[in-house]
């Protein structure tokens, strides 16, 4: 029997399904931020019926029946999809986000039911797409390369997975082995580059190997911008074309690992990292931590998550500390440090980011 195009589709896309995810933890009934998530669903799902189950419960795919019940519902929504728009999902599934798909656009309030529970259809995308341990949309933040991004109630809402990116939890206290003191942070001439009147860019990236700074500093005009070493179609800051003499087999490796990098946004609410590659970054930011701290955390972002690595107020509202010798540390608010792989801090080999193979310095124009 011959097989149409679009169920030929459907069965490749089934079959590129994320691996199966750990088994969830059960959450106590009552989780705080209630608030918080009513808002992402708005802005994530428009906001459907019954939306997301919480984190009540366990799902994924902890038995073949669940398995069995998530393929058939997993078919019934993509045959409803159009040949083009099949493509187009199997495109991004299949480049992991590296090629530039477009939008899915689907109803925003056909959700679909899995168990006991209704998911949108942004987030069960995403679950069978990219997270099978999913379990609320506000657990997830839509890029700003998406025509849903910032669209509070759509009537159509973008289901591509690729689309979202899953938001770091900073709520949990960090592991002792981030702490990075701040009597250990030294200004860069990088620093001196924000010339009085200088308008013209909102930041400034420095790529560097251990101790030495490799290339020029990259100037960024675009609210958006793609640091990476291989990136198909890529357009931004590559890595890869930048001339290195370090011929360190740690670095090299480290370098080869880099891949999609990073995507780095300018948005209303401050600036934003979304890791789009294979392996954790790690974030040190004066904004990320409590205002009264002495220290400064180091952040590990996993693969696919976004988190919100630099707030302008906050950052202004730091800048003059009533601690006087607070006053005479190098001021580094402004500038954010991200390494590739390698973290650092106590209870690492490397207690500094300059002992990092492949790391980044971006200092924001503050003025």
């Amino acid at each position: 029997m011959f097989r149409t195009k679009r169920s030929v589709l459907v069965r490749r896309l089934w079959r590129s399904r994320a691996p199966g995810g750990e088994e969830e933890e059960e959450a106590a009934a009552g989780e705080p931020g209630a608030a918080a998530a009513a808002e992402a669903r708005a802005h994530v799902c428009g906001g459907g019926r019954g939306c997301c189950p919480g984190k009540a419960g366990r799902g994924g795919r902890a038995s073949a029946g669940a398995e069995a019940e998530l393929k058939a519902l997993t078919h019934a929504v993509l045959k409803r999809l159009k040949e083009r728009q099949l493509e187009g999902l199997l495109h991004a599934v299949e480049s992991r986000g590296a090629a530039r798909t477009p939008c899915l656009l689907l109803p925003a309030k056909a959700d679909s039911r899995l168990g006991q529970y209704w998911y949108p259809l942004p987030v069960l995308l995403c679950k069978v797409f990219r997270w099978p341990d999913l379990r609320h949309c506000s657990e997830v933040k839509r890029l700003c390369c998406c025509e849903s991004y910032g669209k509070a109630h759509p009537e159509l809402v973008c289901c591509n997975p690729h689309h979202l990116s899953r938001l770091c939890e900073l709520e949990s206290p960090p592991p002792p082995y981030s702490r990075y003191p701040m009597d250990f942070l030294k200004p860069t001439d990088s620093q001196v580059l924000q010339e009085p009147g200088d308008r013209s860019h909102w930041c400034v990236v420095a790529y560097w190997e251990e101790k030495t700074r490799v290339g020029r500093l990259y100037s960024v005009q675009e609210p958006s911008l793609d640091i990476f070493y291989d990136l198909p179609q890529g357009n931004g800051f590559c890595l890869g074309q930048l001339n290195s003499d370090n011929k360190s087999q740690l670095v090299q490796k480290v370098r080869s690992k880099i891949g999609y990098g990073i995507q780095l946004t300018k948005e209303v609410d401050g600036v934003w990292v979304y890791n789009r590659s294979s392996y954790p970054i790690f974030i040190k930011s004066a904004t990320l931590d409590n205002p009264d701290s002495r220290t400064l955390l180091v952040h590990k972002v996993f693969p696919g998550f976004s988190i919100k690595a630099f707030d302008y107020e906050k950052a202004y509202s730091l800048q003059r500390p009533n601690d006087h010798e607070f006053m005479q540390q190098p001021w580094t608010g402004f500038t954010v440090q991200i390494s590739f792989v390698k973290g650092w801090g106590q209870c690492y080999t490397r207690q500094f980011i300059s002992s990092c193979p492949c790391w980044l310095e971006v200092i924001f124009n503050n003025r």
